[in-house]
């Protein structure tokens, strides 16, 4: 097996690790950094079909504290302070970056970027990812593109590279390396999609991300925190695009199936309803039996509508055909609106590692950024990039502390990284009876799909209302445990099912972590994200706090006892007082 040593390793090329790698390279344009693509950079994860608006920035007379209040006020007043306001400093910045890379932004009569919203700007990025991939490749950074880390190679309790697979070829490589940046991004998949069958990826998440990034950073000992904060978009129905273009773009009223507008029924926690409070009052005018609903574009003019359908086309361009497909325009017909399947980001929410303010995990050695960092919801592309850039000037800071690992430790970490990765592979003279690979890729699909039915009926998926209680999700701990036990018998026979399976393990074990979130807060704080049916109202005496969870380290293969962690608020200079702890037995998992 191949040994590659390198200075930085980035595990994902997306907005978060693209910045990563191209600060690094600014800090010491002689240091090797190496990032790792399970896709290629020009058209992967979130960006691949671009975006028609930065949506974290701080427009004129706006400021870092003010996009922190904003923020605050979005998710009940719990985030972590210290993070949103250290990304926040750096928007700007990082929108300045991409404008100096190519991305066309739209400009006002003064020459400023076109305000959108209160935190977000016009642009024309359909080819946002392939610009940023520009610029990765122009900075010096090495490639890999289709490879995938199976998980982090630890010893003595820092992370000292990654067991890496070549999807192309099926061969592992150990990369060696002084630090370790998680950026894989968040998780879908774990319930199940709008659409079913064939359209099972067209969904507002890409259906890609399999939380690979928080899966092994939760083995190697790495507090997740938020989990429990689930993730649900307010979308387009069908074509799952992002309702923001409508709603900010053209500011179109939300109207119910009897053309009334209905925001205005129901009473919120502040003047105007939060992102989370619209979902909630579509879903209670739904459970009224007044849906669907719709953002009505009927008032719009024919110059808007087509300003509309451009814009869509520079991200969702689903969203025009569907217009096309009926013959209408924009301006002709309402758009209905529904909610998305949960899931776990910290771009959009909260879920994700738990990090300090200089962007490093619990654990030595590695850091994290983007949807893979959790505590600051709202970061978007820019913030991402920002926790990226972050992430690279810490590590830079504190490279005179690596020590070389010992040899043989090094032997031993990775051979046991290796025998855990190729545990799935099928004897060759096994691979080659019947229809080996057709059985193999059904079984992978038919437990995905099984995790997303339990998940679904009982801890809150979309037939439930996304609503859950303790009864529940004890029933889905039973039967993700059964899962888990099931996946082990799962095989492969080439590169590309043996990461669907370890993709289907990830999500398994994220799940279970999911699950024990869920459970141990006993109030419902963010509307829709996390409802409990048996405690409805939110406590803010009592659980004001984040709850985070760690595997500990001498659990086995077979048996995973998770303890849950109580961590206290943070401000804005990273002070959390005294740190609260919980322990909790999750059970296995």
């Amino acid at each position: 097996m191949d040994v590659l040593d390198t200075d930085w390793l980035i595990l994902g090329g997306g907005a978060a690790g693209i910045m990563a790698a191209i600060r690094a390279k600014e800090l010491c344009p002689t240091c090797r950094v190496t990032v790792i693509e399970k896709a290629n950079v020009q058209r992967s994860g979130c960006l691949a079909a671009g975006i028609n608006a930065i949506n974290a920035y701080l427009n004129p007379g706006e400021t870092a504290e003010s996009f922190l209040s904003y923020v605050k006020a979005e998710f009940a007043n719990l985030v972590r302070d210290d993070l949103v306001y250290t990304l926040a400093e750096r928007l700007n910045e990082m929108t300045d970056r991409l404008v100096e890379w190519g991305l066309p932004v739209f400009r006002d009569e003064q020459g400023r970027y076109l305000r959108r919203g209160r935190a977000s700007v016009q642009i024309n990025g359909e080819a946002i990812k392939p610009l940023m991939a520009a610029a990765l490749h122009q900075c010096g950074a090495e490639v890999l593109n289709h490879r995938v880390a199976t998980d982090l190679i630890v010893i003595d309790d820092r992370v000292v590279g990654a067991l890496v697979l070549n999807l192309a070829d099926g061969s592992f490589t150990a990369v060696r390396a002084k630090g370790v940046l998680i950026a894989t991004g968040g998780v879908s998949g774990i319930y199940g999609p709008n659409a079913g069958g064939a359209a099972r990826h067209k969904q507002w998440y890409s259906p890609f991300n399999a939380g690979t990034g928080l899966a092994m950073a939760a083995r190697a000992g790495a507090e997740l925190t938020s989990l429990e904060m689930r993730f649900i978009a307010l979308r387009v129905a069908h074509t799952m695009a992002p309702t923001g273009t409508l709603a900010q773009g053209v500011r179109t009223p939300h109207i119910n199936r009897l053309n009334a507008h209905y925001l205005n029924d129901y009473t919120y926690e502040q003047v105007a309803p939060t992102t989370a409070e619209r979902l909630w009052a579509t879903l209670q005018e739904e459970k009224k039996g007044r849906g669907p609903c719709y953002l009505d574009t009927r008032g719009l003019t024919s110059e808007q509508g087509e300003r509309l359908q451009k814009a869509y086309l520079s991200m969702c361009p689903t969203q025009v055909l569907q217009w096309s497909d009926a013959g209408k325009r924009p301006e002709e017909m309402p758009v209905p609106i529904t909610g998305s399947e949960p899931y776990l980001v910290g771009g959009h929410g909260m879920a994700g590692l738990w990090i300090d303010e200089r962007r490093r995990t619990t654990v030595t050695g590695l850091y994290a950024a983007g949807d893979a960092a959790g505590g600051a919801p709202k970061k978007y592309v820019t913030g991402s990039m920002a926790e990226g850039a972050i992430a690279a000037e810490t590590f830079f800071n504190e490279i005179q502390d690596w020590r070389e690992p010992r040899p043989d430790a090094w032997q031993i970490a990775v051979c046991a990284a290796l025998q855990r990765a190729r545990q799935p592979l099928e004897p060759k003279e096994d691979s080659t009876k019947g229809n080996c690979e057709n059985n193999n890729k059904s079984q992978i699909r038919r437990l995905e799909e099984q995790l997303q039915a339990v998940m679904d009926r009982w801890a809150g998926g979309r037939p439930a209302g996304y609503e859950y209680d303790a009864k529940g999700l004890l029933r889905a701990q039973q039967e993700v445990d059964y899962l888990i036990e099931a996946g082990r018998e799962i095989k492969a026979s080439e590169a590309y099912e043996l990461m669907r399976v370890h993709e289907v393990w990830d999500r398994l074990l994220l799940a279970r972590l999911l699950l024990a979130h869920m459970l141990y807060r006993q109030e419902s704080r963010w509307p829709v994200y996390q409802s409990r049916l048996d405690y409805p109202a939110r406590d803010d005496q009592r659980w004001r706090i984040f709850v985070n969870s760690r595997i500990p380290a001498q659990n086995t293969v077979t048996k995973i006892d998770l303890e849950i962690i109580e961590r206290p608020p943070v401000d804005s200079h990273g002070r959390d007082g005294q740190t609260a702890l919980s322990s909790f037995g999750g059970g296995a998992a």
